[in-house]
């Protein structure tokens, strides 16, 4: 294989089908079920759905078949069958959905209006994930071009994964004939440390989602007649936090939601920080002069990769500022937002989460906590030495620099699912969320240069699958 033909073909790919797609997608407002419950009705998950199938099959490869499945009251999903001219079945995945707006975009940007400025592409979706389909097309397209030798290869496309992923079980079900048994797992749905090298993900967090409401009156009352003997709902829920975590530290207190780091990844962990040095601090948007939670480089990317760590994301009950007159108010739902670490049971942590926060209120509130579905971390199996070997040669090739693994804070139920279901799979678990990405957040952007790169890098891996 001629590899700087290979990076020429994806690069003019990418400009000519790509990006001009990535535009169209990302003015699609194609919420997760979980931000937008009426999603049917409201039409956007279809519209994005047409143009994807519109896209794949404009560029499908010749023998290979678009198939879409969507089962009532599910979101659907996106499967293309690309048959192989020798052994080996490998599965490539991303998703379509999208997180919501989140305010704060600076000017000049918008969630739903695409944005190229220089090397970045802004908008919502176009990193995460919207690029994952066309890229992984477009690798298999730039290796049969040059008459490569492949294993089969299908491509799934969810559309619920920012939800947890409860409709992908279903179909994996449904399709298992199809899909078949992966001897490798490529995910284009992860991070990276840097822009300057190949990156690949070796352990993911869990998260447990939901919701805590207390509840003091029936009714707001005068802030005046009644605080202090009426206590604030507020600082009930803040005492039922308290009994989570250290309010301190952000340490968490529950053992069920604590795993035993192991070796090698602390290991893997210092080489990262030897790489990146201030970078894993510099990468947050941080304010004025706030500090991380440690000086430590290490124990930080520890504590955002295999501890546990609570946020609160949203809040119900309270009014605007602008609107908030001297009431004592009847009650407080916070959105909780707990990470689990790999091999931590979700269910036990979920339990125990419960049980903590329900007994025993303070002065006999009425509390009440509504879990969404639980997701599992992940840990990786130990890479083969083919498989290491591709993946460092694509970095140097594409890159000019040696590949690095990471371990990474967020969750893609997926993975949990697949590890569980195939344990002698091997995974790719890569992505172009690097430094100031910001998935989910503000000003969201897509590094054309390195999405090109990366494109290149899993083609490549592709062509060294073994035969």
């Amino acid at each position: 294989m001629n590899k700087d033909r290979l990076q020429t073909t994806i690069n003019t790919f990418w400009e000519n089908h790509i990006i001009p797609t990535l535009f169209d997608y990302i003015k699609i407002p194609n919420k997760s079920p979980s931000f937008d419950p009426n999603w049917k009705e409201n039409g956007h998950m279809d519209r994005v759905l047409n143009l994807a199938t519109e896209w794949t099959n404009t560029h499908l490869p010749e023998g290979a078949k678009l198939i879409i499945k969507e089962s009532e009251g599910r979101t659907p999903i996106i499967l293309i069958d690309i048959p192989g001219n020798r052994n080996g079945n490998v599965l490539m995945y991303g998703h379509l959905d999208k997180q919501p707006e989140m305010e704060g975009w600076d000017d000049g940007l918008d969630p739903w209006n695409p944005v190229l400025k220089g090397d970045r592409l802004y908008g919502r979706g176009a990193a995460d994930d919207g690029y994952a389909l066309f890229a992984s097309l477009c690798a298999v397209k730039a290796l049969k071009e040059q008459d490569a030798s492949l294993p089969r290869i299908i491509i799934l496309i969810e559309f619920c994964e920012e939800s947890g992923s409860p409709d992908l079980p279903h179909y994996m079900g449904i399709c298992a004939e199809l899909i078949g048994v992966p001897d490798l797992v490529i995910c284009l749905d992860s991070g990276a440390g840097d822009y300057k090298r190949f990156w690949t993900t070796t352990s993911l967090r869990g998260m447990i989602g939901g919701t805590l409401r207390v509840d003091v009156l029936t009714e707001g009352v005068h802030s005046g007649g009644a605080s202090g003997h009426v206590p604030s709902s507020f600082r009930i829920a803040r005492q039922l936090l308290s009994r989570l975590e250290d309010e301190n530290t952000g340490e968490i207190l529950l053992d069920e939601l604590k795993t035993d780091i192991p070796n090698y990844r602390i290991q893997e962990t210092k080489k990262l920080v030897s790489i990146l040095g201030d970078e894993v601090v510099d990468e947050f948007p941080w304010d004025l002069k706030m500090e991380p939670s440690t000086d430590d480089k290490v124990e930080g990317v520890l504590r955002r990769s295999w501890r546990p760590a609570l946020s609160v994301v949203g809040a119900d009950g309270l009014p605007p500022s602008a609107n908030a007159g001297n009431v004592l108010r009847p009650y407080t739902l916070l959105q909780l937002s707990m990470r689990i670490p790999p091999l931590v049971d979700p269910i036990k942590a979920q339990n125990a989460l419960e049980k903590t926060l329900i007994e025993n209120p303070p002065y006999n509130a009425s509390v009440s906590v509504h879990f969404e579905e639980a997701a599992s971390g992940w840990n990786a199996p130990e890479t083969t030495d083919w498989l290491g070997k591709a993946m460092n040669d694509a970095s140097e090739t594409f890159y000019g620099e040696s590949s690095c693994s990471l371990g990474e804070g967020g969750t893609i139920p997926f993975m949990a699912m697949l590890g569980e279901q195939f344990p002698k799979a091997q995974f790719v678990i890569t992505g172009v969320l690097g430094p100031g990405s910001n998935a989910h957040g503000p000003n969201e952007f897509l590094h054309v240069p390195y999405a090109q790169k990366l494109t290149a890098c899993v083609a490549s891996i592709l062509n060294d699958f073994p035969v």
